[in-house]
């Protein structure tokens, strides 16, 4: 996933091979998709005799400034990438194309040659990635819509913490607005949030100052060593939780320490329970929670919602009353019907204290089952109902069945 690092790789190895030569040769792919607001032959034409000048990077977006205007601007999406033929660029998963591959790729989406036989091309394999042909690049959107780069425009230990005063939302969640702060994506939120030991939703306002400066120093430290290494992911240090992302739940570790996986920011997250903790006001509502389930899940006493359970009360389950007379269909049942979910009816206990009549026993029929067998019967079903609801409440709190999946990383 082409984040900062990569980004930056690419913009380096285009600026040292490429400024100062004249394009004499571009070849633009009829893809509407990627290629954003112009023709491939009008791309062509405005490529074709003009020197390449500089390189330039914003965020995870790159551009290349031309002896004119206009300027070739690239978002990379989720695969795009750079080649340069007989120079090695960094390749990340999704954007490998093979040495022995036809050149260009079959992904190519511009290519160019130089003067002087330099050749290079932007490929997508996935087509999430936009090209386009601008005047002045920093002046309209996505560009102009970025905040302060990672890199180029860190911010001071004060800016940053009067900055995430303002900001009631999770720190993972806010380090992925890209009008934030511009060129930290998903693996690198996680990457800096463990080296910083917070947790990935804790509240960005209620970080204290000391908080707030091992962020910074984490954000600058995460991007310099990863560039220290062109951005190659197999050199990243063995201590960072980057190598197991992409590792099934149960068998995720780093440092022999667990990872578990959550949603944050709307993203799976991968952390380390036991070093990144919420803190705060979030560490006691945390408490509490799993308080409640730990007891709800033992049966009986207090349940998520706070109320007391009455396994001995009759309960009203499909429109009648259990261990008493079945009602006719025409009659309207006590209390309300159990929902299709699983939770069960509401409690009858309060009409019994206002005088509602207690139903005549059900004789038992021939050949079938007492009324009391039959209400422990269905009073087991509401259980077992009730611990499954749960169950699914928890399932889908915690969001750890996988960990960091294909397809999930920022465009």
């Amino acid at each position: 996933m082409p984040e900062l690092p990569e980004v930056e790789a690419a913009r380096r190895a285009l600026a040292e091979n490429t400024i100062g030569k004249k394009i004499i040769k571009a070849i633009v792919a009829d893809d509407s998709k990627v290629i954003d607001g112009v023709s491939p032959k009008d791309f062509e034409a405005a490529l074709v005799g003009k020197t390449i000048l500089a390189v330039h990077r914003k965020g995870k977006n790159m551009w290349i400034q031309l002896d004119s205007p206009p300027f070739p601007s690239f978002q990379f999406g989720m695969a795009g990438a750079v080649y340069i033929k007989g120079v090695v660029v960094t390749k990340y998963k999704r954007s490998a194309v093979k040495d022995t591959d036809e050149w260009p790729s079959k992904y190519s989406k511009l290519f160019v040659e130089l003067a002087d036989g330099m050749e290079f091309s932007f490929t997508d394999k996935r087509r999430f990635a936009k090209v386009r042909l601008l005047d002045n690049p920093v002046s309209v959107p996505p560009i102009s819509e970025l905040g302060p780069d990672a890199l180029m425009e860190p911010m001071t230990e004060d800016d940053l913490s009067n900055s995430l005063r303002k900001k009631n939302i999770g720190i993972k969640a806010l380090l992925l607005d890209q009008s934030f702060i511009s060129g930290i994506g998903n693996w690198m939120a996680d990457e800096v949030l463990y080296q910083a030991r917070i947790h990935p939703q804790q509240t960005a306002s209620s970080l204290s100052k000391e908080s707030c400066a091992t962020l910074l120093k984490c954000i600058n430290e995460v991007t310099e060593k990863a560039l220290e290494v062109g951005a190659d992911s197999s050199q990243f240090p063995d201590d960072w939780i980057f190598h197991s992302r992409e590792k099934k739940p149960g068998k995720a570790f780093v440092d022999g320490k667990k990872i578990d996986f959550i949603k944050a920011g709307g993203r799976t997250t991968a952390y380390v329970p036991e070093l990144q903790k919420l803190s705060g006001i979030q560490a006691v509502k945390e408490t509490d929670k799993r308080s409640k389930r730990t007891t709800a899940g033992n049966g009986g006493g207090v349940d998520e919602s706070g109320s007391e359970d009455e396994p001995t009360e009759p309960k009203v389950t499909k429109g009648r009353k259990i261990g008493g007379a079945s009602k006719s269909s025409k009659k309207k049942p006590s209390a309300s019907v159990e929902d299709s979910d699983g939770d069960e009816g509401d409690d009858v206990s309060s009409k019994r204290k206002r005088g509602a009549k207690k139903p005549p026993t059900k004789s038992k029929p021939k050949g079938g089952k007492t009324g009391e067998a039959e209400q422990r019967q269905t009073r087991g079903k509401g259980a077992a109902a009730k611990r499954k609801h749960e169950e699914v409440d928890d399932n889908l709190s915690n969001s750890g069945e996988n960990g960091i999946e294909d397809g999930e990383e920022d465009a």
